[in-house]
């Protein structure tokens, strides 16, 4: 057992000094759990004057990351810079090192985490990241470990706390989605550019490490669709949920014959769904087993003390494996290829908005073009007059996504259809 193990960290942003926090908070807890005295002797960031929200040593900041990466006394690299470049680089350097790496960086995993963890596999070390999904929510871990003797169908969840947060705003207070964007940057959940967020590309990012350790495939991030939620209107919310359904962007894959599915969008789930219930900021990740069955976890999915929660687990958990010189590590398991399938073949059902004119046999030259699109119907409501035209909103069946939007594009120019306002796709 060694008497003490060196933490190195690069990166004291939100979630370093979230993860510094932990550390020093609950130090006395944690050598306990590990059996080991756990120091950090160095800490790496380009902004060593600004005050965290944290009491430190501050002798322990410097500027140059190589008194981190080449330190002999360093036993785990933390790093928390995020992004691709030069966060890979460092990663590389610390393992060629003997270092062992914990990382929350969800890009760098969604895009290069297979030939990393193989790396880290040659060189005999740990590489964990289960702060990258979830923030504060265990789910890496567990479907590595404790779900292992499934065969998962399906992982469906809420993995991004900004969207979440102005689609309850929206659903709870009537506003529109610009008036809640604004509401969560002015609460800090929002940055001053939320492209990321609401555009699903930080989800997009979060699904394929999922699907990845999921369904033990090599996910290529490129290949998983993505849509964001700025097309979500408030008369969307108020129609779904009189149908019985709650909006939510969520990230989806499941198993679909020899391929897999993975795709992120807005989505009518219904009310009685365990996600329905999830608000606010929180995450909540939907699992389904051939023998677990239906899982959840849910929690905080960002923040800096929740991903710095995750982070120190990740840390406690190599210092174990060093302590009692076990290969705790958990190797890249993606040795499947299956294709993911494309967008256009996935089958599911869809609501429709439309502005449409007011007279007799309007729903039935629509009806007509369905027909001719293989698009069955499940239900009708009419809704608001808008001068000459009547809203409505349909619900299909599920069918094949050429299909539908073969079939919307044949609407959208019929001469009694005003607008297509919207449509949204409907799970569950």
């Amino acid at each position: 057992m060694k008497p003490q193990i060196n933490i190195g960290i690069i990166g004291l942003g939100t979630v370093g000094t979230g993860a510094l926090k932990a550390l020093l908070k609950n130090k006395s807890e944690i050598e306990r759990k590990v059996g080991s005295r756990m120091e950090v002797v160095k800490i790496a960031d380009l902004d060593i004057t600004t005050e965290r929200a944290v009491k430190f040593d501050k002798s322990l900041l410097t500027t140059d990351v190589n008194q981190v990466l080449d330190n002999p006394d360093v036993d785990i690299v933390v790093e928390l810079i995020g992004g691709l470049h030069p966060a890979k680089e460092f990663i590389l350097r610390a393992l060629k090192n003997g270092k062992h790496v914990v990382t929350a960086n969800k890009e760098l995993i969604a895009k290069e985490g297979s030939d990393i963890l193989d790396e880290a596999s040659k060189h005999g070390l740990d590489f964990y990241f289960e702060g990258s999904v979830g923030g504060g929510i265990p789910i890496i871990h567990p479907l590595k470990t404790c779900l292992a003797a499934n065969k998962i169908q399906e992982v469906m969840g809420i993995v991004n706390g900004t969207t979440n947060y102005i689609l309850t705003k929206m659903a709870n207070e009537g506003l529109d989605f610009a008036e809640a964007l604004a509401l969560a940057q002015k609460a800090g959940y929002a940055e001053a550019d939320p492209t990321s967020d609401i555009e699903g590309h930080d989800a997009k990012y979060k699904i394929a490490i999922l699907a990845s350790i999921a369904f033990t495939n090599r996910v290529n991030v490129d290949d998983v669709y993505s849509e964001g939620i700025a097309k979500v209107s408030r008369r969307d919310i108020e129609y779904a949920r009189e149908l019985g359904y709650v909006v939510k962007l969520l990230a989806i894959a499941k198993r679909s014959g020899e391929t897999i599915q993975i795709r992120v969008h807005p989505t009518l789930i219904p009310w009685t769904h365990p996600l329905a219930s999830v608000s606010d900021v929180y995450n909540a990740i939907y699992v389904r087993g051939d023998f677990a069955q239906d899982v959840m976890f849910y929690g905080r999915g960002a923040g800096s003390l929740p991903t710095g929660s995750a982070v120190v687990g990740d840390i406690i958990e190599i210092a174990r494996n060093i302590n009692f010189n076990a290969s705790g590590r958990l190797p890249c398991t993606c040795f499947d290829s299956r294709a993911v399938q494309a967008m256009d073949a996935v089958v599911t059902r869809y609501y429709i908005c439309m502005l449409v004119a007011d007279r007799p046999g309007v729903l039935a030259s629509i009806a007509n073009v369905f027909g001719d699109n293989d698009v069955s119907i499940a239900s009708v409501m009419q809704k608001d007059l808008r001068g000459d035209n009547a809203e409505i909103v349909m619900v299909t069946h599920a069918v094949a996504e050429r299909n539908f939007r073969r079939a919307m594009e044949s609407i959208a120019d019929l001469p009694v259809v005003a607008e297509v306002c919207n449509w949204i796709r409907v799970e569950g």
